[in-house]
């Protein structure tokens, strides 16, 4: 296999492992300057087996450098998703002279006597900066007699209960237990009966507080990815609900689903533990894959991607609160001002020169009378991907059933959708890596996030009106910083 094979379809902005095969994002972490990435892998193949925590680390959460693995498989099991903590206050008894790192994780067992396999929550524990790891000698740390669906142990301090708290994936719930020290695990509840989309299992939990936008309230969110089913065209993707946590119960406000990314490519995101109160973001980062076609994709030697990092919010929107998310503001030092689109009316297409490796689009849209608007990307003369607002059916359209190698799924090519509230106005950014689109819209009020296959990032931008006029009020191409 050539360098070059290896190396098509690499992205710029966003972690890829080195070679073999990645899937969930797993112990996000900040720890003394550094932001920890953890996550599923292989070493062994670029198609899914064996789990292993992978690891890389990062100053900015742009440019990562992958470490050696971190945790192994035993004899307790393969290492599946999971969660790390700062134990700044020694709860664990782990650390005597410093804080140190610990992660929460899931043994997945398969064997002659575990049938169907078992799942249990284990530890293990870093003195220096995740670099080396300790399993706990008693692992495994929290088990069940019936479950067989019992992972993905996502774990915080709570502060005004003074306990640690996990929430983790039981089939279709999410169960949710406390405990002093990581050690001794005590049930609290179970969430998810009667509530919420429930397609596929239950999986990758997170549940934190965030403050709504422009205002003292804050909300409690839990996010909770669903695996794919054959059964339905979406795939596997991540829902949210907003309500109040009290220590022991979460309590959904709302019995409508909502979903985190309208893309196929956004799953088992999770957040960030532990990021400095003088900061005070909630950072999230996703797999973006879809379980439909992960393990078709055509990367060579090496296999996914993660999302953008995001910085999320609470905005109220229509008597409703929803998730906004936005690239993390670190991402601005990686771009300069290629073009500058102001008060441009378009009726037909306008095109641009936006020959890059990678590249960032924001415009301000005013729709005149045009019954569709839009943006296409065109990698090269025959690999465009096309992005159509109907105003008829009020819908923002993702369409890349010509954006370069799709031959590996059938499911690939199908439409993306978001029905939009105003399509009058609208805000659009758009990061376009070497095989990636994300589209945030009203400054974070929704997001799709898609993989593309083409032969190179970008050649030309289209903005394109149809049956009328669209104006761009506001917009900006924005090149690699060099």
């Amino acid at each position: 296999m050539s360098l070059s094979q290896v190396q098509k379809y690499r992205p710029h902005l966003h972690f890829s492992p080195q070679e073999n095969w990645m899937n969930d994002p797993n112990g996000l972490i900040y720890f003394k300057g550094e932001y920890h990435l953890f996550f599923q892998y292989n070493p062994n193949d670029s198609k899914w087996g064996p789990m292993h925590w992978g690891h890389a680390v990062s100053k900015d959460l742009v440019k990562w450098t992958e470490l050696p693995i971190a945790l192994y498989p035993d004899e307790n099991g393969t290492i599946f998703s999971g969660s790390a903590v700062v134990d700044w206050n020694n709860t664990t008894g782990f650390f005597p002279d410093e804080p140190g790192l610990v992660a929460i994780f899931t043994h997945h067992l398969e064997n002659e006597v575990y049938i169907p396999p078992k799942q249990s929550q284990s530890l293990a524990y870093s003195y220096d900066n995740g670099r080396t790891w300790v399993k706990y000698q008693h692992n495994p740390v929290l088990e069940h007699d019936s479950n067989v669906d019992f992972r993905d142990p996502k774990v915080f301090w709570h502060h005004s209960s003074n306990k640690w708290m996990m929430v983790l994936a039981t089939g279709q719930t999410i169960s949710i237990y406390s405990s002093p020290n990581l050690i001794d695990w005590c049930f609290e509840s179970e969430f998810g009966d009667n509530i919420g989309s429930h397609d596929g299992v239950w999986e990758c939990p997170d549940l934190f507080e965030l403050q709504v936008e422009n205002s003292e309230e804050s909300k409690w969110v839990l996010f909770v990815s669903i695996g794919d089913n054959p059964k339905f065209e979406k795939g596997s993707l991540t829902q949210y609900f907003v309500g109040t946590f009290n220590g022991s119960v979460f309590q959904a406000e709302h019995e409508d689903e909502k979903w985190l990314d309208y893309g196929k490519d956004n799953y088992a995101g999770v957040s960030f533990s532990d990021i400095p109160v003088e900061d005070g973001r909630r950072i999230y980062l996703g797999w973006m894959s879809n379980w439909r076609y992960a393990n078709e994709v055509p990367t060579q030697g090496w296999r996914s991607q993660m999302t953008l990092p995001r910085e999320l919010g609470i905005r109220k929107v229509k008597d409703s609160y929803s998730v906004i998310q936005k690239p993390v503001q670190e991402l601005d030092v990686y771009f300069t001002r290629k073009e500058v689109i102001n008060n441009k009316l378009i009726d037909k297409e306008l095109r641009y020169d936006f020959d890059e490796s990678y590249g960032m689009i924001t415009l301000n849209i005013e729709n005149m009378d045009a019954t569709k608007y839009g943006v296409d990307i065109h990698h090269t003369q025959s690999n465009v991907t096309s992005i159509i607002i109907d105003t008829q059916k009020q819908l923002l359209i993702l369409d890349r059933k010509n954006s370069g190698m799709n031959s590996f799924s059938d499911n690939f090519s199908m439409p993306q959708e978001i029905k939009l509230f105003d399509t009058q106005k609208l805000k659009l950014n758009l990061v376009i890596d070497s095989s990636s689109i994300e589209i945030f819209g009203n400054g974070g009020e929704f997001a799709l996030t898609s993989l593309v296959y083409p032969d190179k990032a970008c050649e030309e931008i289209s903005l394109h009106a149809l049956d009328g006029e669209m104006k761009v009020e506001e917009g900006y191409l924005l090149k690699p910083r060099t």
